[in-house]
């Protein structure tokens, strides 16, 4: 696989660096989630493919061993507040110095510097600070936030893991390794740069919810069917709509223009009464092969059972029979090659992995009798 051979020390911490954390395993590095001891409960759902050590960092022995752990690894991921590393003795200005090829990338909602570093927030606050949440919702009504995804996995998760791919890249070149200051303000943001770019040729000019591309228009919108269910429509070429117009039997010639903004409530009354007239399946079939962009929005019930979906192999099954999207993208010569197995419980593989860093079975069993660490599920 594309990344087999790299070793990644993962702080376990809350969705968004997890799932780089699982991007990077899905894809062949070694991923060693770093657990507390005695947890309440296991809280990454994202641990596909990792394995966990469980240190009691507490203690200054737990905060010794895993400084060696970070040492003899490639990349460091950290999900804590500005700081906190810093106060374990454990920050890329110490790590660094030791180990120069490190990459330690640092995953935060509001970035490494400025007055909101130490701040808490959430998605929904990073989404706020970037700018994006001001243009997202319906005309009239308040923003809202799109699940989480925007800042927490779009911006967190998934350009901290640009990021390393990035710093791994470079240092082959120089041989030197670096830190990633992964923002999600920042990353959110940037994800938004077409919002920004197409400013100027109009496409944001009408208030939130009245653009072509915001559920303002008609042609680019759901409706909803007869079965109560849902069709999702993008036709917004001239040529797409022509085949949209097509596929409902409604005649252009009937119809305000297409980008007569003033009449697209009245376009889209026409469009939500003709949809609601047949089931999700009818129009299904009748769109199926041509280019009106209609496609059914599918429930995370069905959306393994859509014959494209199927055809492709989009979606996984683990050991436990949990359904998953199939790592993306797909590259021809070395693809990802998920694991299936379940995903680790903490400490299950504090053993093997202090054995893999050079640890003796005597310098483990006194270990674990000092309660610096725990294993939860391998045995001596």
């Amino acid at each position: 696989m594309a990344l087999a051979g790299v070793r990644v020390i993962e702080l376990a911490g809350l969705a968004p660096a997890p799932f780089c954390g699982m991007i990077l395993a899905d894809f062949g590095a070694q991923v060693i989630r770093v657990d507390r001891t005695r947890p309440t409960m296991a809280l990454d759902t994202q641990g596909r493919g990792k394995r966990s050590v469980a240190i009691n960092l507490k203690t200054a022995e737990g905060i010794m061993l895993l400084r060696k752990l970070c040492l003899q690894s490639d990349v460091v991921l950290e999900p804590y507040r500005k700081g906190v590393m810093e106060k374990l003795g454990l920050g890329p200005q110490e790590l660094l110095k030791e180990n120069p090829r490190l990459i330690y990338a640092r995953l935060t909602g509001y970035g490494q510097s400025g007055s909101y570093a130490l701040a808490a927030g959430h998605d929904i606050n990073y989404l706020a600070m970037s700018g994006l949440l001001s243009r997202l919702g319906r005309s009239g009504e308040k923003p809202y936030a799109p699940l989480n995804l925007l800042a927490d996995f779009g911006g967190g998760g998934l350009t901290c893991a640009l990021g390393i791919l990035l710093a791994l890249l470079e240092r082959t070149k120089s041989g030197k390794g670096q830190v990633v200051d992964a923002s999600m303000v920042e990353g959110a943001a940037y994800l938004g740069s077409f919002i920004w770019k197409s400013s100027r040729i109009g496409m944001w000019n009408r208030p939130r919810g009245e653009n072509m591309l915001d559920s303002g228009a008609p042609f680019y919108d759901t409706y909803q069917t007869s079965d109560g269910k849902y069709v999702a429509v993008g036709a917004i070429e001239p040529q797409f709509y022509s085949k949209l117009l097509q596929g409902l039997e409604l005649d252009s010639g009937d119809l305000p223009p297409q980008m007569s903004f003033n009449d697209w409530p009245q376009l889209r009354r026409v469009f939500a009464e003709r949809f609601a007239s047949k089931t999700q399946a009818d129009w299904t079939r009748i769109f199926d092969g041509t280019d009106a962009c209609v496609t059914p929005v599918l429930s995370f019930d069905d959306v393994s059972s859509h014959p494209h979906n199927q055809q492709r192999g989009s979606f996984i099954k683990d050991s436990d029979g949990e359904e998953s999207p199939r790592p993306a993208p797909a590259l021809s010569r070395t693809p990802a090659e998920p694991c299936l197995a379940s995903d680790p419980c903490i400490g299950e593989h504090t053993v093997e992995i202090l054995k893999e860093y050079g640890f003796t079975s005597e310098q483990i069993e006194q270990l674990l009798a000092a309660g610096t660490v725990e294993c939860n599920a391998a045995k001596l």
